[in-house]
């Protein structure tokens, strides 16, 4: 059968056309690969957040690591207890001296000395001996409780005016006189001056080792003196500084001849003590 040229001609056209149109074999891209110029950005992985254990402040037991007194620490404290003592003599060769210290006997002392400009402040520790007798005055006189006045009917400003203050906690009185008959008050007087002579013969006697050694043999007798007349509170406490002038070899001989007469004595009135302590207990 012969095909028309027309419609010859018409296939061959369509056969081209559709070789033509047909989609080329190309390599495919990579789908990773940036295009030239251009950085990808770093791939960004979410971080997972994993949960911390919850502290514990107690042991496995059950038991806070805490110690129960230092966590009542904050809670209870121990009471503050403070006392003050005060002498004015104006004229005296110390017109005004002042005691400040706690219920272990630490503190200061200021006074100020006849002929200085300024006061001088040193510090203090009284004894377990010394205390023991103001606490023995002070729970005599029921001191925070009582409204009772010490001062006698006459005046003794001369001899100098006493200040005593006692503060416990959040309790607090004072008291003023100068003379008194009642004993308790006056063994708290009594006491604070012995107190008050240690204290500046001790100021006296350091300096005299500095600027003027040929003082230091009156100055033992002064103590020697204190001594006779009971005007030392606890005169054992002071071995430890006479021991160290006794064998002091910047200082005269006689002075230090005197302060080991005086060690001497101290010791000798220990064992006498002591004596006496054990020839009580024998009879009782």
């Amino acid at each position: 059968m012969k095909i028309p040229s027309k419609i010859f001609g018409l296939l061959l056209l369509l056969c081209f056309m559709s070789v033509v149109t047909a989609p080329q074999n190309r390599k495919p891209k990579s789908p990773n690969k940036p295009l030239p110029g251009i950085v990808a950005p770093p791939l960004v992985v979410p971080e997972q957040k994993v949960a911390a254990p919850a502290k514990r402040n107690e042991r496995p037991n059950g038991e806070s690591k805490v110690p129960a007194d230092v966590r009542n620490a904050s809670a209870v404290k121990a009471p503050v207890t403070a006392y003050f003592y005060e002498f004015t003599r104006p004229g005296f060769s110390y017109s005004r001296i002042e005691i400040e210290h706690d219920d272990t006997g630490k503190g200061t002392i200021l006074f100020l000395k006849d002929g200085f400009d300024e006061t001088i402040t040193d510090p203090i520790a009284l004894s377990t001996v010394t205390l023991a007798k103001i606490n023995a005055a002070l729970a005599e006189l029921k001191f925070l409780d009582s409204s009772e006045v010490y001062q006698h009917a006459r005046d003794y400003s001369h001899m100098g005016n006493v200040t005593f203050r006692l503060k416990h906690d959040a309790r607090e009185r004072t008291a003023k006189y100068n003379w008194t008959e009642n004993a308790a008050a006056k063994t708290l007087m009594d006491e604070y001056r012995r107190i008050s002579n240690e204290y500046t013969w001790r100021f006296e006697i350091s300096v005299a080792r500095q600027n003027q050694p040929l003082l230091l043999p009156g100055l033992m007798d002064t103590l020697d003196s204190y001594m006779r007349r009971n005007e030392i509170s606890d005169p054992s406490q002071m071995l430890p500084f006479l021991t160290e002038l006794s064998n002091d070899e910047r200082l005269p001989l006689m002075a230090r001849n005197r302060a080991a007469k005086l060690i001497s004595q101290i010791n000798k009135r220990k064992e006498d003590k002591k004596s006496a302590s054990a020839d009580l207990k024998t009879i009782l």
